[in-house]
């Protein structure tokens, strides 16, 4: 059985730091594609980071460039898949899901891509 699990989230002030993980099991995720997305109260799931299999690739959405950074385990089977939020602002107030591609096409925005979703966890940032 496939499982993605996002931890690390909570609570922080405007202006600081959070890192969340995301912990694959139930096959080997070397060779997927992984991304963040979010999703606040009201809206629509956005699409947040995403790094190829190698690492080698990320791509960020234009709200959280230079503030978010992807990354992911190089060694334990690349089965962890981490999201550095540095200068975090209320707006990033959200619903954080990981999620896996295995499609091996490359990174993507794009949600219909991923196959496997974490359950979520909660950041909120306090003005």
């Amino acid at each position: 059985q496939v499982q993605l699990v996002e931890s690390g989230g909570g609570l922080v002030r405007a202006g600081g730091s959070l890192r969340l993980s995301c912990a694959a099991s139930g096959r080997t995720f070397s060779s997927y594609s992984m991304g963040w997305f979010r999703q606040a109260p009201g809206k629509e799931r956005e699409f947040v980071a995403a790094i190829s299999w190698s690492g080698g690739e990320q791509y960020y959405a234009d709200s959280v460039k230079g503030r978010f950074t992807i990354s992911r385990d190089t060694f334990n089977a690349q089965n962890t898949v981490y999201l550095r939020m540095n200068s975090l602002k209320p707006e990033d107030t959200a619903l954080y899901y990981c999620a896996a591609d295995p499609s091996g096409w490359g990174p993507t925005l794009e949600a219909t891509r991923y196959d496997y979703w974490g359950q979520g966890i909660q950041v909120t940032v306090s003005s």
